[in-house]
């Protein structure tokens, strides 16, 4: 964590002062850029797990229903597209979720459905590419955040990955009222409560800070050692150009909000709609940084990589019926 913060420091102040090779240049304007545009959902994430860590053990499993049910994953996939946060501070939130007791297939489907679906990115897209493709590429990807998470929940049924160790289950005479009392109590805006949930927060989420900036430091040393030009040159609408945009969108960290400038261009100059959609969920169903932070929370290597090898081929298939 703190070597991969001291690189994106130096970055950042490599930036406003200037000089240098190149390809410092490249790399210390990458870490600025990263930062600048990811710092707002990282902070909301931090103070999203704090406010999850003080509702009361029932209210979460409640709220996103029972874990290995297909309205358990229904509920995830909605929550995931009509939170407003960038894909770093979805790992945060989803994290605090499956501490609190979502069962895996809840908390994937709520990852893979949320990183570039938040409000204020699905307008920017449909000011880029149009309602109509954007509609679509929502309803997709929803599509595919739900037959992951039941896959998942299922494999979990029949022992193949492993359960949730916090999952609990809610009593027969849970009632909302007396758990969102709680929950109003434990967040009432005094300094006691601020006082807890920042501290919950911020220790919380130093598992999840380690890997983005580690991840931020990657992308920026992609963008100043891989010209940008080889990854264009291929990305047409055919078979080898949706593999390309696989490979590339796997290789490169590139944020929610960097995300979609990049796939409305894949669409309108290259005339692949399949490969935006593709570099859309592809880029978060193989982020390493989301795969690791799942590693983290479930101290398992099958869990993490179930991951991208449940929905890389749904994503697929649906960019090449979206290409013709």
């Amino acid at each position: 964590m703190w070597g991969s913060l001291v690189l994106v420091a130096v970055g950042i102040v490599g930036h406003f002062i200037g000089g240098g090779p190149a390809w410092w240049g490249t790399f210390a304007h990458g870490s600025y850029e990263f930062m600048s545009k990811a710092w707002w959902g990282l902070l909301a994430g931090i103070v999203a797990v704090g406010v999850i860590g003080r509702l009361p053990e029932n209210l979460v499993p409640g709220l996103l229903g029972r874990g290995g049910t297909f309205g358990g994953i229904l509920r995830a996939t909605f929550a995931g597209v009509l939170l407003d946060l960038c894909n770093h501070g979805i790992l945060m939130v989803g994290a605090q979720l499956y501490r609190k007791g979502a069962s895996l297939g809840q908390t994937v489907a709520f990852l893979v459905a949320s990183p570039w679906n938040s409000l204020s990115l699905t307008l920017i897209l449909a000011a880029m590419i149009g309602w109509k493709w954007m509609l679509l590429f929502i309803v997709a990807s929803m599509v595919i955040g739900i037959l992951t998470g039941w896959i998942i929940d299922l494999l979990v049924k029949r022992g193949k990955l492993p359960a949730n160790a916090n999952a609990r289950e809610l009593p027969d005479d849970f009632c909302f009222g007396p758990a969102f009392r709680e929950a109003f109590g434990r967040l009432k805006p005094n300094a006691a409560n601020l006082r807890e949930i920042a501290r919950t927060g911020m220790s919380e989420s130093r598992m999840i800070l380690r890997w983005i900036f580690l991840g931020v430091v990657i992308a920026a040393a992609i963008r100043a050692f891989v010209p940008p030009d080889k990854f264009h040159a291929i990305f047409g609408p055919t078979l080898l150009g949706l593999i390309s945009t696989l490979v590339a969108t796997t290789l490169i960290e590139v944020c929610s909000e960097g995300s979609s400038p990049i796939a409305a261009d894949l669409l309108t100059r290259a005339a692949a709609p399949g490969n935006a959609f593709t570099f859309l969920m592809a880029g978060a169903a193989t982020d390493y940084t989301e795969v690791m932070v799942l590693r983290e929370i479930t101290k398992s290597w099958k869990a993490a990589l179930a991951l991208p090898l449940i929905t890389v081929p749904q994503v697929l298939l649906i960019g090449w019926l979206l290409n013709q």
